[in-house]
């Protein structure tokens, strides 16, 4: 006889397991193959056919139905490159005090272990109100090429999506874009002592102003305004020279009332300097309070927020959930951690939103 609770802390104890696999090996953006091979192994003892495309690994549920709409789970298996700071070794899985140390621990492998459990969780249930599709998904960190973006063609329309990323539990219902822009202020070369004033530096200075004092009117309910902030800037290399053109970045962090082509045409026509976008495609991306994953999530006592952190939810073009265990505070610190407990709520939450509409 099927014993639901029995399962769950089946699937529970082989998370703790697959993530500590997975902390203690590599797994930079790009260099995902090791994480990938343990992944298709564990999920090979639950499901037949398991897809790989580079180092993103997917599956559907096991009574997979055309008809139906269909969910997406969605988390990676990428991690940054530990910095400095670090103390303890990044790729030793160590557990104390009720932690779990390592890198990637927290962000995001925690969530991808927690989702995983909960699709299985479901895999072999029949009359399902929707299929279920995972992807363990690669390059997330760097916003690769060869991440989720390279197998959304080869997966079956999606409904909706839940995004693996450590919220405390709670619902990241709207999440900020990113447009990066390199601007270019051009003036007329020369020694400084006979400058006529064509300063590419004081060109730059006039959109520099420009960036910090607009404000875009239409303000976002979950996400607030968009931010615009220059980063970056290079000019000339003599002190007596005046430069030909002076270099700077721009970050804009773009809400769900503008596409980023619509927040890149305002610049170019507010600006008198060259602009170069390095992206569009990065766009903001929301899920209305009122779409029954959502109103499933409130019922269960947690709350929603707009998220300022950048995901594969950028990726995507359907309705999106950000949720899942750990603390986005933790993510890219030295001695990175997640607490246990966590992952145990987080398999518990996943599958009690998906049983919710399920």
């Amino acid at each position: 006889m099927y014993n639901p609770g029995f399962m769950k802390e089946k699937l529970y104890k082989e998370s703790i397991a697959l993530l500590q696999k997975l902390i203690a090996t590599q797994s930079f953006s790009g260099e995902e193959n090791l994480t990938a091979e343990i992944l298709m192994n564990y999920l090979s003892t639950y499901c037949e056919k398991i897809h790989r495309k580079g180092n993103n690994i997917w599956v559907k549920n096991k009574h997979f139905d055309s008809s139906k709409p269909t969910i997406l789970l969605n988390s990676h298996h990428d991690t940054v490159k530990p910095n400095k700071g670090y103390k303890k070794d990044p790729f030793q899985p160590e557990m104390l005090d009720g932690k779990l140390y390592g890198l990637g621990s927290n962000d995001a492998g925690g969530c991808l272990v927690s989702l995983i459990a909960a699709f299985l969780y479901f895999n072999d249930k029949r009359d399902l109100s929707y299929n279920l599709v995972l992807v363990a998904s690669a390059e997330e960190e760097s916003s690769g090429e060869k991440g989720i973006r390279s197998v959304l063609s080869d997966l079956p329309e999606i409904d909706f999506a839940i995004v693996g990323e450590p919220t405390s539990l709670n619902l990241a219902i709207a999440e900020k874009g990113l447009l990066v822009l390199d601007c270019y202020a051009h003036g007329t070369p020369g020694h400084a002592a006979h400058s006529k004033g064509d300063n590419s530096i004081y060109h730059a200075m006039e959109a520099i102003n420009w960036f910090k004092g607009y404000h875009f009117p239409e303000i976002s309910e979950t996400l607030g305004e968009v931010k615009m902030t220059v980063t970056q800037i290079e000019a000339g290399d003599q002190h007596n020279v005046v430069p030909s053109t002076c270099h700077f970045v721009v970050d804009i962090r773009v809400t769900d009332k503008y596409s980023n082509l619509e927040v890149l045409e305002k610049v170019k026509s507010a600006v008198k300097v060259e602009v170069k976008e390095r992206s569009l495609r990065l766009n903001s991306s929301f899920i209305p309070k009122e779409h029954p994953i959502v109103q499933a999530g409130i019922k269960l006592g947690r709350e929603t927020y707009g998220s300022p952190t950048l995901s594969d939810q950028s990726n995507l073009t359907c309705h999106s959930l950000k949720l899942g265990p750990g603390d986005s505070l933790r993510s890219h610190t030295a001695d990175e951690f997640i607490y246990i407990q966590e992952i145990e709520e987080g398999i518990s939450l996943y599958i009690q939103l998906l049983e919710e509409i399920l």
